[in-house]
């Protein structure tokens, strides 16, 4: 379960960083390419819990 937790809300952090990423404001766009990576790890996190059986 824990695997694809961490997927969905990696695809979700994922999605709202390219939207911010698009905004106007500097800080949005800074804050969007953090959510961005921030997403992409928690996937990767999901990535291995699905490879060790949720085991972390």
């Amino acid at each position: 379960m824990g695997e694809l937790k961490s997927k969905v809300e990696g695809n979700v952090n994922e999605a709202i960083g390219k939207v911010k990423k698009q905004s106007n404001d500097p800080e949005t766009r800074a804050e969007g390419r953090g959510q961005e990576v921030k997403g992409k790890a928690q996937q990767a996190k999901g990535e291995v819990q699905g490879a060790l059986g949720d085991d972390i």
